[in-house]
């Protein structure tokens, strides 16, 4: 629950940091990162770390596909205070997708299957190296890196699924490596170092590798679509990918009965159709130009050289 107020408050404060920002300099959107001179975009910085802290603490002590659904939480957190402060106004079907959203999520929770915590990073790494793991993780970078070179440059400024899709497909990957490295602290605070493995490093590097493609996607999901938009999908996203990517590494659904599948795959299409409807009945931000608008004011009768031109770059305002 803190780790949802934290984030769901930190998705509002890095929207107005981008907001300042993108008044003084280079979008993020369009690649520019003047939003690293923003104290405001620092304290929703910190505030999200804050956040992603109690999720860590919670990933050692409970199954990703239990800690991972609770987030709906940062749902309602981002969407009241985008409507407050920064006037991002959520249509009614928005709202009944986001309760679409929760209440999926509870049903994942209640009947989520029991996990097994590996009792060292050494069987971590064995469930990481299985068969079905590693096509996985290699789909999983294969996508991403089409998102990326193919889809971002042609549909990045108008369909949020393109960075979204970056942020939750590496964020899977960063929930079972926070995994592998809170079972590591966990049992090195008991006397068993498991800092002494190299597998313990090769987890702290890909959750590093994963965190900074994460934010810097998201950074630009936030500048360029509505927070109150981008904190839902994002979540929705998100969950899902890591309950997958959970499932197929721990084996979770292994050994539940058919009632709880059918509940959890109906918490899924719940959730899938409260992502839909956010995503149709959505607000759209006023698409800023990366370009530059060049007209002359003169006869042309006359010639051009007796025009007068006037260039306007995408900053600047006329009538």
């Amino acid at each position: 629950m803190l780790s949802s107020l934290f984030i769901g408050t930190s998705f509002i404060l890095k929207k107005k940091g981008l907001q300042r920002a993108a008044a003084d300099g280079t979008r993020a959107g369009v690649g520019g990162y003047t939003y690293l001179l923003e104290p405001l975009w620092w304290a929703g910085m910190i505030t999200m770390i804050v956040g992603e802290v109690s999720n860590f603490v919670a990933y050692i002590y409970a199954p990703a596909v239990l800690v991972t659904p609770l987030g709906a939480l940062s749902i309602i957190v981002s969407a009241v205070l985008a409507h407050f402060m920064l006037k991002e106004r959520l249509r009614r079907m928005g709202v009944l997708g986001c309760v679409s959203c929760i209440v999926g999520s509870v049903v994942i929770v209640i009947h989520a299957p029991q996990e097994h915590t590996p009792s060292s990073v050494q069987e971590v790494w064995i469930l990481a190296t299985q068969p079905a793991f590693l096509i996985y993780v290699a789909a999983t970078l294969s996508i991403v890196l089409v998102l990326m070179l193919h889809f971002e440059p042609l549909y990045g400024q108008t369909n949020v699924l393109v960075y979204l899709g970056i942020c939750s497909l590496m964020g899977a990957l960063t929930v079972v490596s926070i995994k592998a490295i809170g079972i590591a602290i966990k049992l090195s605070l008991e006397g068993i170092n498991q800092f002494g493995y190299p597998q313990t490093w090769f987890f702290l590097s890909v959750a590093v590798v994963c965190v900074i493609t994460q934010l810097n996607y998201l950074n630009k999901a936030l500048d360029t679509f509505n927070a109150a938009i981008v904190s839902p999908i994002y979540y929705v996203m998100f969950t899902t990918l890591t309950i997958i990517a959970s499932a197929i590494m721990f084996k979770d659904w292994s050994g539940q009965n058919a009632s709880s599948i059918t509940s959890e795959i109906c918490g899924f299409i719940t959730v899938l159709s409260g992502t839909v409807i956010l995503h149709t009945t959505r607000e759209e931000e006023p698409a800023t130009s990366t370009g530059s608008v060049t007209w002359y004011d003169g006869d042309q009768s006359k010639g051009l050289e007796e025009a007068h031109f006037i260039t306007l770059n995408n900053s600047d305002y006329f009538r």
